[in-house]
């Protein structure tokens, strides 16, 4: 569950069980549409989720899961059971119920004062112990220790999957093998080994192993036929219920009443194959079918297996190895090499490299230091360090992924709609179908071509294969899959999507803007050269970083960092001066010493015309010149910028390539701004541009006709993001990162903003193969089967051939959205 922050407006996310087609999702959008304060409701086959936008005040999360339940679905929820200590009078009780009830996944929170228990049902997807103690703690309630476990989040989903792929893998290798014994008892004269008994006989046999296939085999479709039944509609069941229901039960009546038939002058025929067949390849698909939809989700279960299970800490100066979830903010946390960082934090003490690329996807180990920042669950390569913890649980980067992706992978693309419509309408306009070819051939079929057999045992083979072939499956689960897929494995590449509307506007992306600092360019200057006309550079470099020594100006602090590069020793400096506008000077070790831009030398009355070249060569590549002046004379200049980040001129080239026009918007002086623009090889350049107005300049491209993507650090562009068709934010795991853009990039390697549009490109072509396949296959699946082929050109299709048809066409679908998987990027060296 997750919720926005908005005064009334709330989503939930629910995962719901029985589903068996897209016209089940339909059915509940409808339900859960009418209820009063509901805004939207989106129904995701593939992912097995709702979400639902609604207004608290108006309707509870209760009454949404109810309303579901009644149509026949289930929402999986967890009660638990704890103390909860601290609570006094009533009012506690009301405080602390509504405490629990405000949190993200909590449907119902009810608390007895006497007993001092908590009883909560909440999704274990979506919250835990861990949030129920840190929400309790902040209104002064406390949870006894031995009650803080770890989180078991999903085990119960992942054990469900098991026990239903097991069930299915019994139930197929039961109902096939039943189906094979009757296919062969019916070609006993081909065969030739089988005994001689009269037809009559076999056909007890074939009854004997038919019907528990028909009834164990099949009895998920009946129960879901039923639960359509009460509940006034049909789905997927229906058609595979009522087609294996209709052989089976001819079959019986000629088995058991065969002069009943014999009388009417048909001849006893019996088809019990058909029926057992089509269970077992239904069942086949929908086996394969779940083991693949359980691989769409494979990016899930690995971030949530990197999630650590214990934590060493420092407390009353013993180290202490405890469960993660016992950890608290501003806790010493020890990581030793090769151990896997326990939670987020800062490092206080030591240095290392760290491997981030499970979070970054990046394979380079990233070096810390004291002060910067850790990421739970990536890997100490080399030092032993402290770390403070800082964001935890829920709040954690892995956790803010962790609920991404997942939102992201219960999200519908628009295009998902067109099938919806038809989904919802669909097994009615089957049925439909099916009796009126049923009624064609039966009272008609003799005139409009020679049949094999009898007019109604043809008409029933008719209306089983339409029923059969019809597939609503795979309409359903085009889009979904894709998304799960394309969402999954741009969170391996570091990519984080918010959903599938997103995925679909990134292809029309025509324009992407950067901003230049911090994301084009390192976002500190270097220094980048030196000229001396009177001294070495060791010299002028010593005097220069000792009068910025202590300096927090961007350029002194680039000086100085030169300086300490090359091991250059820093001199002592008095009567230092700071120049507002100019530059700053001092006494250094007996020089008088001034560091400042070309007015404050023209001001003392130097002649610069000697450095003229270098000093307009460097302004013109977009450098910022610093002049050094010693006891009255030119020392020499420094030439200072901010660095371009490698990859840049490569991912605007790349960019090129794919057609789009490449902006960079800045706040630098025009003449700085264009030198890197020249040189990274960007088509326009918006230059003196305030944070404030960099939305402004977005909406106005958007006003010209362009679909742009802003691509920024997710702070201080953040209204910029907003603005644009597409955001995206560069290298940050930040709260208002994730918020404000629409995909996040949590590496630093600017290649991932292409990374990022071929991913979206390759999903929507998945979208668009997959949804073409399911239109093509009913199109043109449902009339053949229909005999629409067979007066001219003798062309039936049989009802076993329909089954198999059908359980194809969805694993075929689920299957090559799968292929996304395989996605790399098309740069030379990817992840």
């Amino acid at each position: 569950m997750s919720e926005t922050s908005t005064i009334h407006a709330r989503h939930i996310v629910l995962p719901v069980e029985g589903m068996s087609c897209a016209s089940c999702a339909a059915r509940i959008e409808k339900k859960v549409g009418e209820l009063d304060g509901v805004s939207s409701a989106r129904v995701n086959f593939g992912a097995a989720s709702a979400r639902v936008d609604f207004d608290p005040d108006r309707v509870s999360p209760e009454s949404i899961i109810q309303a579901i339940e009644n149509i026949g679905f289930n929402i999986q929820t967890v009660k638990k059971v704890f103390p909860v200590e601290g609570m006094t009078c009533a009012s506690c009780v009301s405080r602390v119920e509504k405490k629990l009830r405000s949190l993200d996944g909590v449907t119902d929170a009810q608390v007895n004062l006497a007993s001092e228990r908590a009883t909560v049902d909440y999704l274990e997807s979506r919250v835990g112990m861990r949030e129920f103690i840190d929400a309790l703690a902040q209104i002064g309630y406390k949870v006894p220790q031995e009650e803080i476990e770890e989180q078991t989040t999903r085990d119960l989903e992942a054990q469900r999957h098991r026990e239903v792929t097991r069930q299915l893998t019994l139930k197929l290798m039961v109902s096939g093998f039943a189906a094979l014994l009757i296919m062969a008892g019916g070609m006993r004269d081909q065969l030739g080994f089988l005994p001689a008994w009269d037809a009559s006989v076999y056909h007890l046999v074939f009854f004997v192993l038919a019907t528990p296939v028909q009834f164990w085999g099949g009895w998920q479709f009946y129960r879901g036929t039923w639960t359509g039944l009460r509940h006034g509609y049909a789905d997927m069941n229906t058609l595979i219920a009522v087609g294996t229901s209709a052989a089976y039960a001819y079959s019986v009546f000629a088995t058991f009443f065969p002069s009943a038939l014999q009388s009417l002058g048909q001849e006893v025929l019996v088809y019990y194959d058909t029926a057992a067949m089509i269970i077992a390849l239904v069942l086949m698909g929908r086996l394969l079918e779940a083991r693949a939809k359980g691989r769409t989700s494979d990016a899930i279960k690995k971030l949530i297996g990197l999630q650590p299970k214990t934590a060493k800490v420092e407390r009353d100066g013993k180290e202490l190895e405890i469960p993660i979830a016992q950890v608290v903010a501003n806790d010493i946390v020890c990581v030793r090499p090769g151990e896997q960082v326990p939670v987020d934090g800062t490092l206080i003490e030591g240095q290392t490299a760290i491997d981030e690329s499970m979070i970054t996807g990046e394979s380079i180990p990233a070096e810390k230091q004291v002060g910067d920042d850790v990421i739970g669950a990536s890997i100490n390569k080399t030092g032993f360090f402290k770390m403070k913890a800082t964001r935890l649980g829920k709040d954690s980067v892995l956790a803010h992924i962790i609920k991404m992706v997942e939102e992201a992978q219960g999200s519908k693309a628009p295009i998902q709609r067109l099938a919806d419509q038809v989904a919802g309408i669909f097994v009615p306009t089957v049925i439909a179908l099916a009796s009126l070819a049923f009624m064609v051939w039966w009272i008609w079929g003799d005139a409009i071509a020679v049949l094999p057999t009898e007019p109604f045992l043809f008409a029933m083979m008719i209306f089983i294969s339409v029923m059969i072939i019809a597939c609503p499956c795979a309409l359903g689960l085009a889009t979904p899959t894709a998304i799960m897929v394309g969402t999954g494995r741009g969170a391996e590449l570091g990519i984080l999507i918010k959903g599938g509307e997103i995925l679909e506007q990134a292809q029309r992306i025509d324009t992407v803007v950067f901003d230049k600092t911090g994301t084009l360019t390192q976002g500190q200057p270097d220094v980048t050269d030196i000229y001396t006309s009177q001294m070495d550079e060791a010299e002028l470099l010593s005097l220069a970083a000792s009068l910025e020594k202590g300096s927090e100006h961007p350029l002194g602090e680039a000086v100085v960092a030169e300086a300490e590069k090359r091991n250059i020793a820093l001199q002592p400096f008095q009567e230092f001066k700071a120049l507002p506008g100019f530059g700053v000077q001092a006494r250094v070790n007996g020089h008088d010493v001034a560091l400042g831009n070309r007015a404050l030398m023209e001001q003392a009355g130097l002649d610069l015309s000697a450095v003229a070249g270098p000093l307009d060569a460097w302004t013109a590549q977009g450098k910022t010149p610093m002049l050094v002046k010693v006891d009255g004379r030119l020392g020499g200049m420094i030439a200072a910028a901010d660095r371009i980040k490698p990859h840049a001129k490569e991912v605007v080239a790349r960019l090129h390539q794919k057609g789009l026009k490449v902006i960079m918007i800045t706040g630098d002086h025009s003449q700085t701004a264009r030198a890197v623009a020249d040189e990274l090889g960007i088509d326009q350049v918006l230059a003196e541009v305030l944070p404030g107005d960099k939305a402004v300049e977005v909406k106005r491209l958007m006003d010209q006709g362009r679909f742009v993507a802003m691509v920024g650090d997710g702070i201080n562009d953040a209204p910029a993001l907003a603005q644009a068709h597409i955001g995206i934010a560069m290298g940050s795991g930040t709260d208002i990162a994730m918020e404000t853009s629409d995909i996040t990039l949590m590496t630093p390697n600017l290649n991932a903003v292409v990374d990022a549009i071929e991913l979206s490109r390759s999903t929507l072509r998945k979208i668009k193969q997959n949804l073409f396949w399911a239109f093509f296959y009913n199109i043109l699946g449902i009339p053949i089967a229909a005999g629409l082929l067979y007066p001219g050109y003798g062309i039936l299709l049989k009802p076993l051939f329909a089954a198999a048809a059908m359980s194809f066409s969805s694993v075929s679908v689920v299957g090559n959205s799968l292929l996304l998987k395989r996605f790399k990027p098309s740069r030379e060296g990817t992840h």
